[in-house]
């Protein structure tokens, strides 16, 4: 499988690569990427690929059977071929302000009410959180709201490290979308907000909590018994 580089750093932008399979003509397979496959909620990257003075747009990118897939826009790469894979960085950087700034307010909602994520989609304009709560109502998420950026006008820094599968399980909430649990393998990528929020997570993330910007509310909805919905955006 192409070594994910995001997962060891998410700030990188632009990487050289080597085309090792393609399949249907479109789905290319490199040795390594900064792509991030969509999964957990977070939607794929997208940006391109170059080969010499020709660019291939990276239009969805994609993980099935232990590979990773990325779709481009038009025939024409060969095994082999050298590439400069270069990310769509201002979205991907929202999704990164996104997926942080998710972790505080759940970690929030679950301390004050023992919430449980049922459900919950990252998107470049909002997010979308579904979580099992027997009532609720607009001045319970605005206090949690208003919890969340006060750690979020914070100075924080994430720690991302590896642990144990075995390990990591002993930790009380390590996960926190209800039903779930991690991939069953050997080791955990832990993404740890100190003090706030500790969770097994493959996603991408800022370095600080403060570059995040402030969580603003935009709609709740009940969605059936212990079925709640908010959707949330980011304002800097």
């Amino acid at each position: 499988m192409a070594e994910p580089l995001f997962l060891k750093d998410s700030y990188l932008k632009e990487i050289d690569a080597t085309v090792i399979a393609i399949k249907d003509e479109k789905k290319i397979v490199l040795d390594r990427t900064v792509f991030y496959p969509r999964g957990g909620g977070q939607p794929c990257d997208t940006g391109k690929l170059v080969r010499g003075s020709e660019e291939f747009n990276v239009v969805s990118v994609s993980k099935s059977e232990g590979e990773i897939y990325h779709e481009v826009d038009k025939p024409g790469l060969r095994q082999g071929d050298k590439v400069r894979c270069i990310l769509d960085w201002e979205r991907r950087y929202k999704l990164m302000r996104s997926h942080t700034a998710a972790h505080v307010l759940a970690a929030v909602m679950n301390k004050e009410a023992n919430v449980l994520i049922t459900g919950n989609q990252l998107e470049v304009d909002k997010i979308r959180f579904d979580f099992n709560l027997a009532t609720f109502d607009r001045e319970f998420m605005e206090r949690c709201v208003e919890k969340a950026n006060e750690i979020l006008r914070q100075d924080i820094e994430l720690k991302i490290y590896e642990l144990p599968r075995e390990e990591a399980m002993k930790i009380p909430g390590i996960v926190k979308l209800a039903g779930a649990l991690p991939p069953q393998i050997a080791v955990l990528r832990i993404v740890e907000i100190p003090s706030i929020d500790i969770q097994a997570d493959g996603g991408t993330h800022v370095r600080n909590v403060r570059e995040c910007g402030q969580i603003e509310l935009i709609k709740l909805e009940n969605k059936g018994k212990d079925n709640r919905r908010i959707y949330f955006k980011l304002v800097i």
